[in-house]
C-alpha cells in the first residue's frame, strides 16, 4: 500500500480549533441559521410557531432539539423554490433529485454558497490525500444531481487539474484514465468496480494505473469492499459523504492517515443522532440516525433535517472535528425479513468473504405466501463460473449469511457480467413484493 504523507502543516486552523472555540463559532452561526430560516421560509415560521419555539430560544447548542425536524417530505411539499430563503434572483445555481419516488427536492445556492461548497470540497479532497497540482478524473454524473459539480468546483478551488468525464462509457473512461493519468478519481464505489472489469477485461493491470487516491460516496459501502479496491488498484480508498439537501458532497471526509470514520466539517453542518422511532436525542457513540443543521447555507438552510442514514458520531481523531461512522444503511431501505433487521451492507460483507464471488450484486424481496423470501443474485468471479463453483459459492455465501445475519437466503451466482452495472448509485434492492392498498 501506498506511504501516507504527513500533511497536518496545511490544515486550516478550524480543523484543529480547541472543542470549546468550535463549539462558539458553531452556537454563533446557528443562532444566525435558525434566525435567517424563521424570517425568511414561510415553512420554518409555521413549523417553529406550531411547535412553540422562537430563535431567541436557541441560548445554547443543546437548545437546537426543542426545533423541529425537517424531512425529504417537506422539501416535496414546498416544490419547486418555497424552502429558499433569498430571492429567486439571488439563487445562482440550482439542483435537484432525479424524483424517480414523487416530486424531486431541489435545492437553491447563492454565490457564497457555491464558494462555501467548493470550500468543503476542496477540503475533503486534501484530507484524502490530494494536493494542488493533482489531476482529479471525476466520473460523478454532471446536471442536476450534484456529484459531478460539487467535485469539479472542489478540485478547482484546491488548485487541480480536472478531468470531467461524468459516469458512463466505461471504456473510455479506462482509456482517458491510461493517457490523462490522473491522480485522484471521484465516482461511486459501485461504479470503480465496472472501471475495474472494464481494466481486466482490456488486459490492463489497474495495479500499474496512475489512480493513488480514490474518493468514493453517493451509496454505502464495506470496509471489504475498500479493500478490494484498494488491493486491485494499489491506491487509497476513502469514503466522502454529503447529501443534497444539506449541501452536495463534501459535508463529511474520510481522512486518509487514519481511515477510521468521516470528519464532519463541523464549522458549516451541525450533526445531530436522534432515536429513528422516538426522535430524541441520542449521546455520542450511539447508533442512530443522522440529522443536520446548515451553519452558513444561504439560500437554502435546513434546519434539523433528517438524513435517514444510520450511523454514530465519535471523537475526532486526524481532526479536531467528530467523526461519524461510514453509513451501515439507512432507515428507509432496512429490510425485516422473517423479524430480523437486515442491510445490503450486511449482504455485501459476507458476499466479499466468498473467493468465487465477485463483488457485483443485487437482492431481491419477494413475498410467498404470508412470508418474505430474500434471494441474492449475484456474479461468479471469472475463475470460478464452472456449474459446480457456481453452486459452491451459493451455498457457502448462504452459510455466512445464516450464520452471521440469522436469516436463510436464496442465492443465485450468474455467470460475470449477468447483473446489470451501475453508472451512478447503485440500486442494490429491488423490492417484489405487492403494494399495499
Amino acid at each position: 500500500m501506498l506511504e501516507v504523507e504527513e500533511r497536518r502543516p496545511d490544515l486550516e486552523p478550524i480543523e484543529t480549533a480547541a472543542r470549546e472555540d468550535l463549539a462558539a463559532l458553531q452556537l454563533e452561526r446557528m443562532r444566525w441559521s435558525v434566525r435567517h430560516a424563521y424570517e425568511n421560509v414561510k415553512f420554518y415560521k409555521d413549523s417553529f410557531d406550531a411547535a412553540d419555539v422562537h430563535p431567541d430560544d436557541l441560548q445554547s447548542l443543546a437548545d437546537l432539539a426543542k426545533f423541529p425536524f425537517t424531512t425529504k417530505q417537506d422539501l416535496r411539499d414546498n416544490y419547486p423554490f418555497g424552502m429558499f430563503a433569498v430571492p429567486e434572483e439571488d439563487i445562482c445555481r440550482i439542483h435537484a433529485s432525479s424524483g424517480t419516488t414523487g416530486k424531486p427536492t431541489v435545492v437553491g445556492y447563492t454565490k457564497k454558497d457555491i464558494e462555501t461548497w467548493a470550500g468543503v470540497v476542496a477540503r475533503s479532497i486534501r484530507a484524502a490525500g490530494g494536493k494542488p497540482g493533482d489531476k482529479v478524473h471525476i466520473a460523478y454524473g454532471y446536471g442536476l444531481f450534484t456529484g459531478g459539480l460539487g467535485a469539479h468546483y472542489g478540485a478547482e478551488a484546491l488548485g487541480c487539474t480536472v478531468i470531467p468525464m461524468s459516469g458512463g462509457m466505461t471504456e473510455r473512461q479506462v482509456r482517458l484514465i491510461e493517457d490523462f493519468k490522473p491522480e485522484i478519481i471521484m465516482v461511486t464505489p459501485s461504479y470503480m468496480l465496472s472501471i475495474l472489469d472494464e481494466y481486466r477485461k482490456e488486459g490492463l493491470d489497474p495495479r500499474k494505473s496512475s489512480i493513488k487516491i480514490g474518493i468514493f460516496g453517493a451509496e454505502p459501502w464495506t470496509n471489504s469492499m475498500r479493500e478490494e479496491i484498494e488491493q486491485a488498484f494499489d491506491m487509497h480508498a476513502v469514503d466522502i459523504y454529503g447529501l443534497s439537501e444539506v449541501m452536495g458532497p463534501g459535508v463529511a471526509q474520510e481522512c486518509v492517515e487514519t481511515k477510521d470514520g468521516l470528519h464532519i466539517w463541523e464549522d458549516h453542518f451541525y450533526p445531530e443522532i436522534i432515536d429513528p422511532v422516538t426522535g430524541e436525542v441520542l449521546p455520542d457513540g450511539s447508533e442512530g440516525e443522522l440529522v443536520f443543521t446548515t451553519l452558513t447555507k444561504e439560500g437554502l438552510p435546513i434546519i434539523r433535517y433528517r438524513t435517514r442514514d444510520l450511523t454514530r458520531l465519535m471523537p475526532g481523531t486526524a481532526r479536531k472535528m467528530r467523526r461519524m461512522e461510514k453509513i451501515t444503511g439507512r432507515s428507509d431501505d432496512m429490510m425485516i425479513v422473517r423479524g430480523v433487521n437486515v442491510f445490503p451492507t450486511q449482504i455485501e460483507e459476507q458476499m466479499l468473504r466468498c473467493d468465487g464471488l465477485s463483488p457485483h450484486y443485487q437482492i431481491q424481496i419477494a413475498r410467498k405466501g404470508r412470508m418474505d423470501q430474500l434471494t441474492v443474485n449475484v456474479e461468479a468471479a471469472a475463475h470460478a463460473t464452472s456449474d459446480a463453483d457456481r453452486l459452491a459459492s451459493a451455498k457457502e455465501l448462504a452459510v455466512h449469511v445464516k450464520n452471521n445475519i440469522g436469516i436463510s437466503v436464496g442465492v443465485d451466482v450468474g455467470l460475470p457480467n449477468s447483473i446489470e452495472r451501475s453508472q451512478g448509485k447503485a440500486t442494490r434492492v429491488i423490492d417484489l413484493r405487492p403494494k399495499e392498498d
